[in-house]
């Protein structure tokens, strides 16, 4: 089976690591892409080319504000994401479940020597 396109797919599109930072840059709000590239150390093209597939994959929106454009976040495009590592919650509660027993047991062994 053909690997779906980067720009076509949310899971491709946060692969890479650059586009998380974007991400996490703009869960605090809106910000230009000149602001973004400075603060993630790369340079504004660079920083348009990963918006542009943040964009198509509908993580990110634009705005026009006088004479910049600004970005932000749009979650929604995470549900697909959400939904599939929901899928692994049952396996970290048990094996969470499986911890705490585990420590219960050791305190009580401790408090009985």
């Amino acid at each position: 089976m053909a690997r779906a396109a980067t720009t076509s797919d949310v899971f491709n599109a946060i692969a890479e690591p650059q586009r998380r930072d974007i991400l996490a840059l703009l869960r605090s709000g809106e910000r230009p892409v000149t602001e973004l590239a400075r603060e993630l150390g790369m340079t504004q093209p660079g920083a348009s080319k990963h918006l542009r597939v943040l964009r198509e994959v509908g993580l990110v929106r634009d705005r026009r504000e006088g004479k910049q454009r600004l970005y932000g976040l749009d979650a929604r495009g995470l549900r697909p994401v959400h939904e599939w590592t929901g899928g692994f919650e049952r396996f970290w509660n048990e094996s969470f479940d499986r911890l705490d027993t585990y420590v219960q047991d050791l305190k009580q062994t401790r408090q009985e020597e």
